[in-house]
């Protein structure tokens, strides 16, 4: 190739992921890291590293500068962008390009026309492909009047640059588009640089379809398939699927061809996505994504087909040589996004120090956390992807719900019991769900049965005393001379509700029976295996297996992905972050705003200030009615989780 060396300007997941592929076509690699990531996996696995800055980052993972700098010092041809961060940026790859460094991805004058979505719907446009309505224009005041006579509402605020739901807004009554307007403009200037946006035709029964593209510069352009990317949340996605099992043949056709037609129009060259919102038969053009996306698994998956492979082969100047025929769709694959978030409460980021992580043996993994690691408030909240491959869409729907059985994150709260109970659900084995409904339905998955896990807290508990006191019958729990041993008896505490379980028999006997009796329910438990971290049992018949940590007072058991957390002894559930009478920050970040002042009155919902994390705006809203009786940050302060924002008194209180 053109290039011996590689540096991959990004971290986390898609640099391990670039670095797997780079290191089995030969090449030496090279990782870059911030202070944050300076003991990250990534750095571990290439054959150099260099720090190109502090945690921000602006000035690292974003800095032109820095990342051209460590090329030059370790001797790379060619730098591949990953996703986020430089990826979409023309100007790094005309600096990379000015630098004589090869860039591993498309030419920068059509990065440039295509990421920006405004553009890039004109030139849909002209390559015959149907875009949803929509009004453009740099005026927010101006474009604001022109949205409900022109489109009508809904409406959906979206960023011209970027992607990744930030600089997103729904819109459904003319009073809320100018906050829209505004919030989503500071939101794109912080995650992209450029506050430029458009209004388009929300049209919420449509479904998020995307077609993988390939070109070599010439004009010569393949698809490799399709994929479903509909199971969204805040206009993020979550879960995606290749191919879209939802998708009617007509549309599926239509999608392919628009698709391949644009990026003939503008000769692309390397990897690309090629968006549309699908309703019936009918596609409409979305945006392109000029790079490698987060879910390119699903579609390696279905197609046998190495995508990073083909970006380095493409960028050193290798023609193409498949051809469309050759590029066959074999089964199904589905990938799961594992996300520190909390899925019950608004999915809000979380941030942590991982203590204890366990990836599924199963099926395909691309992390970036491992034991140890801190996930904080400077980068994405994703995780993990979790991908699974089969037959049909059933058999890799199946083969995810037990990768996920098979995940256990302590130390951070995750959404991969959320993402469990979702993959388990009859709306999504039916294939119902779209762009939208998560955000407003997801309490209709309901919550995780505790009672598993608390009868396998009981057994630990139990059989780790019993282990502790084994030789010492005076010491052991229970021992009685003449009869069966008594029953141990375990306090356990969840979400403040104290529960009393009692553990019969002796899980070491001759037939290793157990009977664990709770508050109104009991089970027959045989221990099939119980090591430093894992229990694997049969309750009532079926084998179960659980991950657990005890320490301190603490158990935590990870079971169908759910975390439990339980507190021995009857002791007291871990004080709540706030009451009712005050407003604090669900995570950590930067207070952007605030809109009240101490002495004033508000309404119910009235705006208190704005949140901003993880590059995400969070709006701060009070639950009652009630008079300001303090502002605890100016904005542009920094707050960690659970400080004291704004202290209310409700009407009527004294």
């Amino acid at each position: 190739m053109a290039f011996d060396t590689l540096l991959v300007a990004n971290r986390g997941a898609v640099a391990r992921r670039v670095l797997r592929t780079a290191r089995r076509l030969g090449f030496r690699t090279v990782a870059v890291y911030s202070d944050a990531d300076r003991d990250a996996p990534h750095v571990a696995e290439a054959d150099r590293a260099v720090r190109i800055g502090p945690a921000a980052a602006a000035e690292s993972y974003l800095s032109i500068d820095a990342i051209l700098d460590a090329a030059r010092r370790l001797g790379a041809g060619a730098v591949h962008p990953g996703y986020g961060f430089l990826a979409e940026s023309a100007a790094f790859a005309r600096a990379c390009e000015a630098a004589g460094l090869v860039f591993v991805g498309p030419q920068p004058e059509v990065i440039e026309l295509m990421s920006r979505k405004d553009r890039a719907r004109r030139l849909a446009t002209e390559a015959g492909a149907t875009v949803v309505p929509a009004v453009e224009g740099e005026d927010f005041r101006a474009l604001a009047a022109r949205v409900g006579p022109e489109i009508g509402y809904p409406a959906l605020v979206k960023a011209v640059a970027g992607g990744g739901g930030r600089g997103m807004r729904l819109v459904t009554r003319p009073a809320d588009l100018a906050p829209a307007l505004a919030a989503a403009g500071r939101e794109a200037l912080a995650a992209f640089g450029d506050p430029a946006l458009f209004v388009e035709r929300y049209l919420p029964e449509g479904r998020h379809l995307e077609v993988q593209v390939v070109g070599d510069g010439t004009g010569r352009v393949l698809h490799l398939g399709d994929r479903d990317c509909s199971v969204q949340r805040r206009h993020q996605k979550v879960v995606e699927e290749a191919p879209a099992s939802a998708c009617s043949p007509a549309a599926r056709a239509r999608a392919l061809e628009a698709a391949t037609a644009i990026a003939a129009r503008v000769r692309y060259r390397s990897l690309g996505t090629v968006e549309f919102l699908a309703a019936g038969d009918h596609v409409h053009f979305l945006e392109m994504n000029t790079r490698l996306q987060v879910e390119h698994g699903v579609t390696e998956a279905v197609t046998g087909v190495d995508l990073v492979e083909l970006q380095l082969r493409l960028a050193a100047g290798e023609p193409l040589t498949l051809v469309q025929d050759e590029i066959a769709i074999r089964g199904h694959a589905i990938e799961a996004r594992v996300y520190a978030e909390d899925a019950e409460h608004g999915f809000l980021p979380q941030t942590g120090r991982a203590t204890l992580v366990r990836w599924p043996a199963e099926g395909r993994v691309d992390a970036t956390l491992e034991a140890g690691l801190a996930v904080t408030t400077d980068y994405d909240s994703m995780l993990a992807t979790l991908i699974a491959h089969g037959e049909t869409r059933q058999v890799a729907r199946s083969r995810l719900i037990d990768a996920l059985d098979g995940t256990a994150v302590f130390g951070l709260t995750t959404n991969t019991g959320f993402l469990r109970r979702l993959l388990a659900s009859e709306r999504f084995a039916g294939a119902e769900i779209i762009p939208a409904w998560l955000d407003g339905h997801a309490a209709e998955l309901g919550t995780a049965d505790p009672w598993p896990a608390l009868a396998a807290a009981g057994v630990i508990l139990a059989e780790t005393a019993r282990q502790r006191d084994a030789g010492d019958p005076w010491g052991a729990d229970g021992w009685r001379s003449a009869g069966p041993p008594a029953p141990a008896a375990v306090e356990l505490t969840l979400e403040g509700e104290v529960r009393r379980i009692l553990v019969r028999g002796c899980a070491a006997g001759a037939d290793g029976d157990l009977e664990v009796e709770g508050p109104s329910r009991s089970a027959r438990v045989r221990v099939v295996r119980m090591d430093a971290d894992t229990l694997v049992a049969e309750l009532d018949g079926e084998r179960e297996r659980f991950v657990f940590a005890a320490a301190a007072g603490v158990v935590l058991i990870a079971h169908h992905g759910e975390v439990f957390r339980f507190t021995t002894g009857g002791g007291p559930a871990p004080a709540p972050v706030g009451r009712g009478d005050v407003v604090v920050a669900p995570l950590p970040g930067v207070l952007v705003s605030v809109s009240v002042a101490a002495g004033e009155r508000v309404e119910a919902g009235a705006v208190l200030g704005i949140l901003e994390s993880m590059k995400m705006e969070y709006t701060l809203t009070a639950d009652v009615a009630a008079r300001v009786e303090r502002v605890g940050f100016a904005p542009g302060g920094q707050v960690a989780r659970g400080d004291v924002l704004f202290e209310l008194v409700p009407e009527g209180s004294s």
